[in-house]
């Protein structure tokens, strides 16, 4: 009893820790709800080292884990919630130079105390497969296409349709993470985020989802999503131009030009906190900029665009089949897997020592890693690893090939 009120307190200073490092940032002086709520959660992501893995990266720690297959509304332990994020991290440093290894413990006990935080609030020491799936998917960096589909295939049915209710269940979760940086009142769940997003009466699949959630503008209540991925991606943009208030003579991340005063830019910095000066206003109208073009490279954009025939906007995303693919049958190309011994399949909390997300653990729960998916990717391994092997030995046929074929030429003059 006492060992585990000692971890409570422990838990309790880190997760105190890490809001008191938040709010150091100064983010609740942003005025405007959406940047407040991104940038909060990009502090967070930032801080557990969470924007270095991505949604791939994810699905291959949770399959290590044997999640993947598992039912959604089963809850996991605080143990077991700690060992999916060992894998994540502890993966990661193997991925990275030498020059930039992380603090893989700090990252794996912030980011489970946030987590903790944000769905289990009350203590109870567990956390659903579901909420941990759409947790890890929303935070972690790479492509928010890429994300989106990962959860489409979480909330869709077998025929690539959405379940409303999973999409339900989805807006639940996902939407405790601006409730656990203090933005409930803005972002909070309603019985209305739902409906507001897609009309009940038409099926929605995966093309209609991305559309509607990379629209401009995506729901309201999901519009903090493609801003925390557009801050990501303008971080380190440079614009050579003057802040009209702070007079800073560049400007990194967004710029934001006035659409009624002559030439009024601001930096990201003045236009969160609502900084304004000379005869322009808070209320007029602003345009966000992502990128710096200088006037003889919007010259010749502009003239491209007169030019061309087609349509310059690009889709906001490729097309996909609206009926899911089905996973490839190798059980006739590739012999069937060795069966390892038992003591090998023991779940642990320890890292694992290979990097391969194919390998099978057992929960104390009794739960198995083997499943279709998981069967299909260790098939694939071997085939490949048959290859390989066959493709050493092409050299050696083809050295002897040669050597028998080939005679003495002489030239007679």
């Amino acid at each position: 009893m006492i060992e585990d009120s000692g971890k409570r307190g422990n838990t309790m200073a880190e997760r105190r820790q890490l809001f008191a490092e938040m709010r150091a940032q100064d983010l609740d002086r942003i005025r405007l709800s959406t940047y407040r709520t991104a940038c909060k959660l990009r502090f967070v992501q930032k801080k557990c080292n969470l924007h270095l893995v991505d949604i791939w990266n994810v699905i291959e720690a949770l399959r290590e884990n044997a999640l993947n297959n598992l039912d959604p509304n089963i809850e996991l332990s605080v143990a077991r919630l700690e060992a999916v994020l060992s894998t994540i991290f502890y993966q990661l440093n193997k991925r990275m130079p030498t020059t930039h290894q992380i603090q893989v413990e700090q990252s794996i006990s912030l980011l489970l105390n946030f987590l903790l935080a944000a769905f289990d609030p009350e203590g109870h020491g567990k956390i659903s497969v579901f909420a941990v799936k759409m947790a890890l998917a929303t935070l972690c960096g790479g492509k928010i296409m890429d994300k989106l589909r990962y959860i489409f295939s979480m909330i869709s049915d077998s025929s690539g349709v959405m379940v409303y209710g999973r999409y339900d269940q989805f807006l639940r979760e996902v939407l405790k993470l601006p409730t656990a940086v203090f933005e409930g009142p803005s972002f909070g769940y309603t019985e209305q985020s739902a409906r507001s997003c897609f009309s009940q009466q038409k099926k929605v699949t995966l093309n209609g989802f991305l559309d509607t959630l990379m629209s401009d503008p995506p729901p309201q209540c999901l519009v903090w999503l493609p801003l925390l991925h557009r801050l990501a991606n303008v971080e380190n943009v440079f614009h050579p131009v003057e802040c009209s208030y702070c007079h800073s003579e560049s400007m990194m991340g967004f710029r934001y030009r006035c659409q009624q005063c002559h030439n009024y830019q601001l930096c990201q910095d003045c236009f969160w906190r609502g900084h304004a000066g000379g005869s322009h206003s808070n209320q007029h109208q602003m345009k966000e900029y992502t990128s710096w073009k200088s006037p003889a490279k919007k010259l010749t954009n502009a003239l491209s665009k007169s030019l061309s025939c087609a349509s310059s906007r690009e889709p906001l995303h490729p097309m996909f089949p609206d009926q899911p693919e089905k996973p490839l049958n190798l059980a006739h190309i590739v012999p069937p897997r060795p069966v390892t011994s038992m003591n090998d399949t023991l779940f642990s909390h320890s890292v694992p020592s290979s990097g391969s997300p194919f390998i099978t653990r057992r929960s104390p729960e009794g739960i198995s890693a083997s499943s279709p998916v998981a069967e299909e990717h260790s098939l694939i391994k071997l085939y490949v690893n048959q290859l390989d092997h066959g493709s050493r030995l092409i050299p050696v046929y083809m050295r002897c090939i040669y050597m028998k074929s080939t005679k003495p030429i002489f030239f007679f003059g």
